[in-house]
């Protein structure tokens, strides 16, 4: 459940990052990469332990993926819809759903998810 909520929280950080400046086209070019950064940073703050706290208690890295991307799709969908005022149509909406099925495919191995031989060498790098 935490690797969902920090994946959930990095991705708001990420849309305003990649898309916030989309509503300030005035601005300079150089501006909007330098904030983008700057909202970036909180964005890996919490995308590195997701990953990590998830691939430890047994996602595996595919699964990760794919949970990360849907993820992002649905907080670009409300970001969208809200900040920047597009409504998504019926192409779009088909598209995430397949994406949504993406997820449903990658998490039927659960096998995959419990064993630990998938992780390489993780246990090592949590003692360093």
């Amino acid at each position: 459940m935490w690797t969902v909520l920090l994946l959930l929280a990095s991705n708001v950080f990420m849309t305003i990052a990649w898309y916030g400046h989309l509503k300030y086209p005035q601005s300079y070019m150089l501006t909007a990469i330098l904030a983008s950064w700057g909202i970036a940073f909180f964005e890996y703050c919490l995308q590195v332990p997701a990953n990590r706290i998830g691939y430890l208690s047994g996602f595996t890295a595919f699964q990760l993926k794919i949970t990360q991307e849907v993820i992002t799709l649905a907080v670009f969908v409300v970001f969208a819809w809200l900040y920047l005022k597009e409504t998504p149509k019926w192409n779009h909406l088909v598209a995430f759903a397949l994406i949504l099925g993406a997820v449903y495919f990658a998490r039927m191995d659960s096998k995959a998810g419990d064993d630990p031989s998938h992780r390489g060498d993780a246990e090592a790098q949590r003692t360093e």
